[in-house]
Formats: structure tokens, C-alpha cells, sequence
């Protein structure tokens, strides 16, 4: 179990998807179906629908909290967030989209496909095995 810190409390179970860089929410992801759309980023042309998204900050407009909302509304959502080092745009838009979402955990060493569990009411995450 690694320790972390919980910015929405919730639990949510995916496949991990790693990005070693920020992700900006507000045209970086499309909301009508969770594919990231940023040309450039690592993760382009994967969808974010029901993985644990890992990526170590956010980045770019305010409007991307509501593109957070908008992918929840959808179901295009990640079952939850793991932040490094969350910032406001992703910890705003994750409480009102209302995503399972973590950050400093006491580990930042994730691979893409591991099952991961984020459990945001006792501030831990699990790496399944």
C-alpha cells in the first residue's frame, strides 16, 4: 500500500496510464470521448475512459475543471487520479466531476496496465498484483 494524500475522496479500480509529463485537460482531451487528443503528448490517441490516469501535475486553463466534469457526465472519466503534485484546475475539476483523486503519494513509480486501486477515504493506493 503506498500513502498518499486524498483531493476527492472515493475508490476507483483501473488499468494504470502513465504520462511522465502534464496533461492539460482543456484541449489536450477530448470530453465527448475521453481520447487525448494533445498531438505531441505521450499519451495521444488513448483513452482515459475508466484507467487510472498518473500523470505528474496538470497543466493549461481553468476551463479545464470543466472538461473534467464534462468526460464525468459522458462516462469517459477515469475511475481516479494519481497527481505527483496536484494543482487546481485537475483538484477542482475532479471533486465537481466527482473522480476518485490522490496525489504525493510516498511512490511515484508507475507502470502503464498494472491494476491499481485508489482508495481516496484511507489516503492509500494499491498496486494489484
Amino acid at each position: 500500500m503506498i500513502r498518499c494524500r486524498t483531493i476527492f475522496r472515493g475508490k476507483g479500480t483501473g488499468k494504470a496510464l502513465v504520462s511522465n509529463v502534464p496533461i492539460s485537460f482543456f484541449g489536450g482531451i477530448d470530453p465527448n470521448t475521453g481520447i487525448v487528443i494533445e498531438r505531441g503528448h505521450p499519451l495521444f490517441g488513448k483513452s482515459i475512459k475508466d484507467k487510472v490516469l498518473i500523470f505528474p501535475s496538470g497543466k493549461g486553463s481553468t476551463v479545464g475543471s470543466y472538461v473534467l466534469l464534462q468526460l464525468s457526465k459522458n462516462k469517459k472519466a477515469p475511475a481516479a487520479i494519481v497527481c505527483k503534485e496536484a494543482e487546481a484546475i485537475v483538484a477542482v475539476g475532479a471533486i465537481i466531476g466527482e473522480i476518485p483523486m490522490i496525489d504525493k503519494p510516498d511512490v511515484f513509480d508507475f507502470t502503464d496496465g498494472q491494476l491499481i486501486t485508489v482508495d481516496g477515504f484511507n489516503d492509500a493506493v494499491v498496486i494489484d498484483l
